[in-house]
């Protein structure tokens, strides 16, 4: 069945080639790539290595004429010229526009553009003291980030900062948070960086994105590289369900990691995930600092429900907030935000629905009980007919208003989600191996992972 993928392939060539030579670039990139395909799913099944070796070369060959066209296509140029068969893999590539002696390649310049919407040009405005707890988390990136640059001098001979830091934990923890407040103190250019930014459908261009991002991240520095769920880039090499390209990817950002034959001295790497131990080994082994982002303590959540309040009106005292980080003990940061945010609507209910209220000394309008004195009976919608909208006031948060919307929310973290370390997906990974083999599970393993799996 294989012979056929070749015999497809070598029609589509014929075409493609055809096309080319006649000037129809249009026409003729698709071809090859679709030949391009053929060919790749052929040498799945060919067991011949000189046969193998053979159409590889072609394959690359086919490829960078492909790439070339593209490139011609992009820039909206009339494209190479060409000079029959034998020469499809030597066209020259697109010359350079009047006036460029050459200088950077279209396709590199196309490439570069795109990465250039992922530098945060303004800052994120979140302080240090923004965010909640995680002193430790803070003063190593501190270490990293902003001694380097205000003092020099500290580091010399074999002290060196960090260079790569792996933020991990549990979701809605402030890994991104906290990624924002070093945007925001760091005086290095900040690339935010997603799986959308690096990945490509065209052959060959993702890892030329994770080089360039590298390449620019040199030539700005003192800069930052933060990716943001970094395990969707970088999972186990070798899964059944891996792409070539994905490999590709993990293999570029593993030699640009390790910085072969360039000086990253002042190019720091920060990455976010909640999956450690789906990152690739090597990929781990990459990041010299592992940090590890817990659930927020008691402190940490009572300045957190300050934190979100703001200024808008309240009557809560140190103790209501004490009480309410009693309560939310296993929510997340994020879960806190929630709690907050929908607390804030709590006032604006209440006036919608209120049917007595109140004219304040200075004007206004406040929801009231019928009871209370100066009540009028009147409805938020008799107020606006009137014109009085502008005078309409919310009360200020309350107790009962967190009380309320706690009552119905849940902690979004599950006990699967804390684990701390690598050491328990290990252990894990021992437990499945010995339930396909069906053998005998140690009581201790089965203690450590119970209602884990």
């Amino acid at each position: 069945m294989y012979s056929n993928f070749k015999e497809q392939a070598i029609e589509y060539v014929k075409q493609a080639v055809h096309e080319d030579n006649a000037g129809n670039y249009v026409k003729a990139f698709p071809l090859y790539m679709n030949a391009l395909e053929y060919f790749k799913t052929h040498l799945k099944y060919e067991k011949n290595p000189k046969i193998k070796e053979a159409i590889t070369q072609k394959f690359t060959e086919y490829l960078r004429r492909a790439e070339e066209i593209r490139a011609v296509l992009d820039e909206g140029g009339p494209g190479p010229a060409g000079n029959g068969d034998a020469a499809v893999a030597t066209k020259p590539k697109t010359k350079p526009k009047d006036g460029d002696d050459g200088g950077e390649d279209p396709e590199q310049a196309k490439l570069r553009s795109g990465l250039n919407s992922a530098i945060i040009r303004e800052k994120p405005n979140v302080k240090w003291n923004d965010v909640a707890g995680l002193e430790g988390a803070k003063q190593a990136l501190q270490e990293a980030v902003i001694l380097p640059v205000k003092f020099p001098q500290f580091f010399t001979g074999k002290r060196r900062p960090w260079r790569a830091f792996l933020l991990y934990g549990p979701p809605g923890t402030g890994k991104s948070y906290l990624a924002k407040a070093v945007a925001t103190e760091a005086e290095s250019t900040f690339f935010s960086i997603s799986a959308s930014d690096l990945v490509s459908k065209w052959m060959g261009e993702s890892e030329k994105l994770v080089s360039n991002l590298f390449q620019m991240a040199r030539e700005n520095a003192p800069s930052i590289i933060f990716i943001d769920e970094i395990d969707s880039l970088a999972g186990q090499r070798g899964e059944g369900n891996e792409s070539e390209a994905s490999r590709r990817i993990k293999t570029e950002l593993l030699v640009q990691m390790q910085g072969v034959g360039n000086d990253d001295q002042k190019v720091l790497i920060l990455a976010a995930t909640n999956t450690p131990y789906a990152l690739d080994q090597a990929v781990r082994r990459r990041f010299d600092k592992r940090i590890y982002i817990p659930l927020p303590d008691l402190k940490a959540r009572q300045h957190m429900f300050k934190v979100h309040l703001g200024d808008t009106p309240h009557n809560l005292t140190e103790s209501d907030f004490e009480i309410l980080a009693r309560r939310t003990e296993g929510f997340s940061g994020s879960d806190i935000s929630v709690c907050v945010k929908d607390v804030l609507f709590e006032p604006v209910r209440k006036t919608q629905d209120a049917m007595f209220f109140v004219k304040t000394s200075d004007g206004m309008w406040v929801p009231c009980g019928p009871k209370s004195a100066g009540a009028i009976q009147i409805t938020m919608q008799e107020l606006a007919s009137e014109g009085l909208a502008a005078k309409i006031l919310p009360p200020p948060i309350s107790r009962t208003d967190f009380d309320k919307v706690l009552a119905r929310q849940r902690p979004t973290v599950s006990k699967a989600d804390l684990e701390p370390s690598f050491k328990t997906f290990r252990i894990k990974k021992k437990l499945a191996k010995k339930m396909r083999q069906n053998r005998p599970i140690p009581h201790w393993v089965r203690m450590r992972t119970d209602n884990t799996i």
